[in-house]
């Protein structure tokens, strides 16, 4: 059997339909950093584990659940609220923690981006991977811009090729909006910092690849336009009407605040060196 994980805050819209998904799991744990609304009730009444962190990062906070929770299964899934795991995604799961050798110390996982009842196949770019499940006590995380990474890991990380369900949008554009101007800042002060060696843009773990690939594109002028050409049409985004437009559209805006965000700490650093 296998452990879930989700990390919550104000996920009373999302978490009924996360929870349903995974009714099979008799080891779901909560942790949640504060919400005030319903979202502690409902994982209660859905049975799950719930305890209490303040959010720092999302790789502290799964950290910090590796290390405090009471976790049944040598297999841990991570999952946040807004994903629904398939019977597809559960079968092959269960495949591959159960058969795995001694040396893997998990799996990156790669999922589905629904917007309005859309799958955006081509605009996001599927697959995309990330390090979600993890033998206990084999493997930790580490924070990379808004999100994380898989940090020391002790053996492999396969992939488990089929995908979930996300739902990023199910609390609408204001939200999503509000999160990723937050997200941006995040974002841009990662690839300013990070002097990533040119060579790991050829890296065949994109773990690698794209944090170099994101650093170098985002110096380039025009870079948000071009993310929306390279979506919409080279990706072939445009076969996804209208939800495919919208989001390519709003990707190139996301691009475009880490951008600017990153001119203005070049600017501040060019300010403190000339003092």
């Amino acid at each position: 059997m296998v452990s879930i994980i989700i990390l919550t805050k104000n996920e009373e819209k999302d978490l009924p339909r996360c929870l349903e998904a995974i009714s099979w799991c008799d080891d779901v744990h909560v942790l949640d950093s504060g919400s005030t609304d319903e979202t502690v009730l409902i994982a209660k009444n859905f049975g799950a584990s719930v305890s209490f962190n303040e959010f720092i990062s999302f790789g502290k906070q799964r950290n910090h659940s590796l290390t405090n929770l009471q976790i049944k299964y040598d297999w841990i899934l991570f999952l946040d609220a807004d994903e629904v795991v398939t019977p597809a995604f559960k079968i092959e799961l269960f495949q591959k923690t159960s058969n795995a050798e001694n040396n893997v110390a998990g799996y990156y996982c790669c999922w589905k981006m629904i917007l309005e009842d859309t799958w955006l196949k081509h605009c996001d770019n599927f697959p995309k991977w990330q390090f979600r499940v993890l033998r206990k006590e084999r493997a930790t995380f580490t924070d990379f811009g808004h999100g994380q990474k898989e940090g020391d890991v002790d053996g492999d990380i396969k992939y488990i090729e089929e995908p979930y369900l996300h739902y990023g949008f199910s609390k609408g554009w204001y939200q999503w909006m509000e999160r990723h101007n937050k997200y941006s800042s995040q974002e841009a002060k990662a690839r300013f910092d990070n002097k990533l060696p040119f060579k790991d843009i050829f890296e065949s773990n994109t773990s690698k690849r794209n944090p170099a690939l994101k650093s170098l594109l985002s110096k380039l002028p025009g870079w948000p336009f071009l993310r929306f050409v390279q979506a919409y049409i080279f990706s072939l985004g445009f076969l996804e009407g209208k939800p495919g437009f919208i989001y390519c559209t709003n990707m190139a805006y996301y691009e475009f605040l880490i951008q600017i965000k990153m001119r203005e700490l070049k600017m501040q650093s060019d300010n403190t060196q000339s003092k």
